[in-house]
């Protein structure tokens, strides 16, 4: 029998391993926080977002989601103009496109070629270990954008069902 808590040990490690091998990569590129990477990702999905929304999808507070896009604003990566009654809508600039798209593509690189040390029977042995625990999580969270906000979500669901958005259709707890 495996101990699960070595396995749980090692998950954890793995787990802030390969967030800080991600989160270098894109916050690097951009030139921006881990929320703001976040930010840009999540507009780059949705093209227009309320400042409250776009707060809640990367985890900030309404007020903490405005500092963050005065920051983002300053660096011409990020438009605001007047949405539906008080909201203000969000939108990326061309800058900030074309930011999203090489903060993505800095965050995938490194999980490419940490997954590519896998042979094929341990790759999908993974990729469903995978979205069988991100469907656990989607439990956990409650939140599909929240959980994918910085996602790359073309890849995620090229050839196969994104396990968090089936969790989510299916009304997982």
């Amino acid at each position: 029998m495996h101990d699960r808590r070595r396995t749980a040990n090692l998950l954890g490690a793995t787990a802030l391993a390969v967030h800080d091998l991600a989160m270098a990569g894109a916050t690097g590129v951009a030139g921006v926080s881990a929320s703001g990477a976040a930010a840009l990702v999540v507009l780059s999905a949705s093209p227009e977002v309320g400042v409250t929304e776009l707060g809640r999808r990367v985890g900030l507070s309404q007020s903490a989601a405005a500092r963050m896009l005065d920051s983002l604003e300053s660096r011409g990566l990020v438009a605001r103009r007047p949405g539906q009654g008080r909201s203000v809508a969000v939108t990326l600039t061309p800058a900030g496109r074309r930011t999203a798209a090489e903060l993505l593509a800095a965050r995938g690189a490194p999980l490419a070629d940490l997954v590519d040390t896998l042979d094929d029977d341990q790759h999908e042995a993974l990729a469903e270990l995978l979205a069988t625990l991100l469907a656990r999580l989607y439990g956990e969270v409650g939140s599909a954008e929240l959980l994918c906000r910085l996602c790359d979500r073309g890849a995620c669901t090229r050839d196969a069902v994104c396990p968090v958005g089936q969790a989510e259709r299916e009304g997982a707890p």
